[in-house]
């Protein structure tokens, strides 16, 4: 797949979908791969920062993934930034820093998620619970 074809159908999965303060998700997805790239991500790196969230929502499956035509690394990529039910910070960090490239998508994630202009549109305990959460999650990756 093109990156061009990556965002469309990233896009088109998470159309329905809003983030935290209600923006359109597509536009949390538009801004990490364009962390990645600034911070020198290579294609897969894009692909998998477009894709980032899609199983882990539930906008594709994991089956999907495994069949899409994508390199091996951009799924391992993606897989390893998907947070799954009930794993503790540290193993999610452990297989975060163990899969090559994975690092810079979760850094650019972070980076978005933690924007304080972000975050000024929400509630302040979510904005309280928000920035603890990514803050832990910096420190265990070391960023």
């Amino acid at each position: 797949m093109t990156l061009d074809e990556v965002e469309a159908l990233a896009r088109a999965a998470h159309q329905d979908q809003t983030d935290k303060a209600g923006r359109p998700y597509a536009e949390h997805l538009a801004a990490v791969a364009r962390g990645v790239r600034e911070r020198g991500g290579d294609d897969g790196q894009i692909a998998a920062a477009w894709l980032h969230d899609a199983v882990e929502d539930d906008a594709l499956s994991r089956a999907w993934l495994e069949e899409a035509e994508l390199s091996r690394r951009t799924k391992d990529i993606v897989l390893a930034v998907t947070k799954r039910p009930g794993e503790s910070p540290e193993d999610y960090a452990a297989r975060i820093l163990a899969t090559p490239g994975a690092l810079l998508v979760k850094e650019a994630d972070l980076a978005h998620n933690a924007d304080p202009a972000r975050l000024a549109v929400l509630d302040e305990a979510t904005r309280a619970r928000l920035t603890g959460k990514y803050a832990r999650m910096r420190a265990l990756l070391g960023l």
